[in-house]
This record gives structure tokens, sequence and C-alpha cells, in this order.
């Protein structure tokens, strides 16, 4: 399934749209106010479905996952040259992305999960995601505004 990722135009707090193939709404993200980033992530009904919470006064990017209100795990950056790396402790998957930072594989070993690409020559950040499997839609858009906090936090 493809999805595209979205940053609304106008937003005191970052907050996105993520659409279907056909364009209708598949999920809806809520920046909060709070130290570091904090997102809440709404399904196409604006149901609370997930969140994530980057940790401060940490070395590296570190982000909580939750889904609905339940901890799952971690998404960490790792200290890499060129190359940028994440891991998650909830699973073995193994996000790499490209040395100017705009497309990402996500693996599970040999298998890949998803890739994340970024689309330029736009007013907001946009990326397109092209998930594998419809179930890992969500962890997938959390690594994606982990992503995009990350860079965001370095310009």
């Amino acid at each position: 399934m493809k999805l595209l990722f979205k940053q609304r135009f106008f937003s005191w707090f970052d907050s996105y749209d993520i659409y279907d193939e056909q364009g209708n709404t598949y999920f809806t993200v809520e920046g909060k106010f709070a130290w570091g980033h904090l997102f809440h992530i709404l399904n196409s009904q604006g149901m609370h479905i997930g969140t994530l919470e980057e940790q401060i006064f940490r070395f590296l990017p570190h982000f909580n996952l939750y889904e609905g209100a339940r901890k799952v795990g971690e998404i960490v950056k790792e200290f890499t040259f060129l190359h940028p790396r994440f891991t998650m402790d909830c699973s073995s998957w193994v996000v790499e992305g490209d040395w100017i930072e705009w497309d990402y594989t996500i693996r599970d070993g040999n298998r890949i999960v998803a890739t994340i690409s970024k689309e330029i020559f736009r007013w907001t950040d946009t990326y397109v995601l092209d998930v594998a499997d419809e179930r890992d839609a969500l962890r997938v858009l959390m690594i994606v505004l982990a992503i995009d906090a990350v860079k965001c936090r370095n310009n």
C-alpha cells in the first residue's frame, strides 16, 4: 500500500495528513505542545491510535512509541557517518537512509517492510510511504515522524 505523508502548511505545531492511494485521509497527526516532539496519531475516524514522544536530554535522538496508551517500544537514531540509521527495540526492523537523507528503507532481516521517499520541490515536507503489509502502516508512520523530527531539530 502507498501512503502520501504531507505536512500541513499552516499549523502552530507540526501536523500532518496521511492519504491513501485514492486520496482519502488514512491517518491524521497532531503535534502537541511539549518538551521535544510529541505527536498524536488518529485513524480515519478520528480515534486516537498512537503516540510518538521524543525523549529529551539524550545524546542521540530517542523516541517512545505508543499504540493506544500502551508503550510498545523505542526508536533510536544511531551514531553513523554518511548514511543515517535508526533501530527499534520492539522489533528487528532497521531503518537505513541514503546520504542526502531523502530516501529510506525499512528492513526486517532480508524482508523489505517499507520504503520512504521524500518528494522535493514541495512547500511542506512530503513523503511517499510504500508499505508492504498494511498492518505495519502505523509503525512505519511513527518512523517517518521520528525521521522528520530529527531533520527539523538538525535544521
